[in-house]
């Protein structure tokens, strides 16, 4: 599992050896490395994974996707369980 603590104020991207399996809830992960399978319940938590890249942080990312703040505890939860699993990592910083 992942040797570090998620941190939702530092950047992620979704972990390179992970494919998305859209589905009507949203989609399957599947981690090439471990073979361990995710499920991202809503299409919008699949689209938080997929844009984690383009922030500097998970915060941010939040934003981007318009997640209601009311609805981001339930999504950073989500998220760290990703990290666990190694479904997300973290990525250095954009220059």
């Amino acid at each position: 599992m992942g040797s570090s603590a998620f941190r939702p104020d530092l950047p992620y991207r979704r972990n390179p050896q992970v494919a998305l399996r859209p589905e009507p809830f949203g989609a399957l992960a599947y981690h090439f490395g471990t073979r361990r399978l995710s499920f991202l319940k809503t299409r919008q938590l699949v689209e938080v994974v997929e844009r984690l890249v383009e922030h500097g942080s998970v915060h941010e990312a939040l934003g981007a996707c318009r997640v209601a703040d009311r609805e981001r505890p339930s999504y950073l939860r989500a998220l760290a369980s990703l990290a666990e699993a190694e479904m997300i990592v973290r990525r250095p910083p954009h220059p």
